[in-house]
């Protein structure tokens, strides 16, 4: 439940519109509802302002489905991550009106358009169309979180004359992801062009001494760049949450 609907229930029973059993029923749900596989959290956006989000590794279409309609049923718009299109189309038939993003994976059920309560712009800069997958969870979840958000693709560092060319656009982000695989050297790059704080996503892209993405971590993760952090490897979603809450001081 979010905090402007517990606001209004609040002045309802305020104006004596809603009795204290209605109130009682109506807050019945927080903080969870217990489905047969989940304990789902309908307190999360009130405790840190997001709703939970849904990881769908691991979990079966159904499963996906019952964990969606706990939180449909409690008012609240549901954002599903890391879902493959098999699985999506099951979620789909349960539920006609989300939307599927293929290149994302994610699946959401809520507004076709999320009002803008992010102060500034997130910029997502993606190092290589490889890394676009991870690019895209970015900023699916990001937009679906309230944000405006831009996109610079395939400018890594292989090619520097192409970031360098939207150098006015990277200073006008208020936030910045900055994702790469490879040896992971973007985010270093990007930090000493901007005073902004730029989160950094090492990818799983590479080749063999790439380490499925550790090379890009540890390189990430040392980078000179003073207003650089990091986010775990192929993690655009966790990158997009960080990005948010930067967003909104």
């Amino acid at each position: 439940m979010e905090r402007d609907r517990i606001r209004q229930l609040l002045e309802k029973v305020k104006d004596g519109d809603v009795d204290i059993d209605g109130a009682m029923k109506s807050l019945s749900s927080l903080p969870f509802i217990d489905t047969p596989n989940a304990r789902v959290d309908t307190q999360r956006s009130l405790r840190m302002g997001i709703p939970e989000v849904v990881y769908g590794p691991g979990k079966t279409p159904g499963q996906i489905v019952e964990v969606v309609t706990a939180l449909r049923e409690a008012e609240q718009s549901v954002l599903v991550t890391r879902v493959e299109p098999s699985a999506a189309q099951d979620v789909l038939q349960a539920f006609p009106a989300g939307e599927y993003d293929e290149v994302a994976r994610t699946l959401w059920f809520g507004p076709a358009e999320v009002p803008v309560i992010g102060k500034g712009t997130i910029m997502i800069v993606c190092a290589g169309t490889s890394d676009l997958p991870v690019a895209a969870e970015a900023s699916a979840v990001a937009r679906r979180f309230g944000n405006k958000v831009e996109m610079l693709i395939d400018v890594g560092v292989a090619g520097i004359h192409r970031l360098l060319a939207s150098h006015d656009v990277l200073q006008n982000a208020r936030v910045l992801i900055v994702i790469a695989g490879m040896e992971g050297a973007l985010p270093s790059v990007v930090g000493g062009l901007v005073d902004k704080p730029v989160i950094a996503v090492p990818t799983s892209v590479g080749y063999g001494a790439s380490f499925g993405g550790v090379t890009a971590l540890l390189g990430m993760l040392t980078s000179c760049a003073s207003n650089v952090t990091v986010v775990n490897i192929d993690n655009g979603y966790g990158a997009a949450y960080v990005a948010t809450l930067i967003n909104r001081l």
